[in-house]
C-alpha cells in the first residue's frame, strides 16, 4: 500500500457517484484480463483500499453487476463510469485509478493477466508482468 494516512476522493464523470478513501491506497496495477478490457474498452488501471476505508458520499447512480463467480463490478448507471471491483473474499475493494481526483501520488507497479491481453498493443514500460495475478 502507498499513500498511508492520506485521504483521497473520486467519482464518475457525471458525479452521480462520489467516494472518499481514508487510509492507504495500493500502488496501481494494470489488469489485462478479458473482463477489465471489455468493461473499460482497454486494459484497466486500478488501486485498492480496505473496505472499511471507502465511504460512498454520493451513490444514487451506483449499480453493481455480478461479473463473475468471484466478484462484482460497480459502475455508474448514468454515465457508465467503471468505478470498483469488489471480490467476494472482502479483503479489499479495487478502485479504478482514473476515477481518483488529482493529485493521486500513486505510481504504477505491475501488469497482471498478461496472458489475456489484447493483440493490438504492446507492453513496453519495463514494469513486472504476470500471466495471471500473483497469489491467485
Amino acid at each position: 500500500m502507498s499513500r498511508a494516512g492520506t485521504t483521497a476522493t473520486g467519482g464518475c464523470l457525471c458525479r452521480g457517484v462520489r467516494y472518499r478513501v481514508t487510509g492507504p491506497l495500493r500502488e496501481v496495477v494494470f489488469c489485462h484480463c478479458t473482463q477489465c478490457r471489455r468493461s473499460s474498452g482497454h486494459y484497466a488501471a486500478a488501486t485498492a483500499c480496505a473496505p472499511g476505508d471507502l465511504t460512498l458520499e454520493a451513490e444514487a447512480t451506483l449499480t453493481w453487476h455480478r461479473a463473475s463467480d468471484i466478484a462484482a463490478r460497480g459502475f455508474c448507471g448514468t454515465c457508465g463510469g467503471n468505478l470498483f471491483w469488489k471480490p467476494d473474499h472482502g479483503g479489499h475493494v479495487a478502485i479504478f485509478a482514473g476515477t481518483l481526483d488529482a493529485p493521486t501520488g500513486l505510481r504504477a507497479a505491475r501488469h497482471i493477466h498478461v496472458a489475456s491481453k489484447g493483440d493490438y498493443y504492446r507492453i513496453a514500460d519495463g514494469l513486472p508482468r504476470f500471466d495471471l495475478e500473483p497469489g491467485a
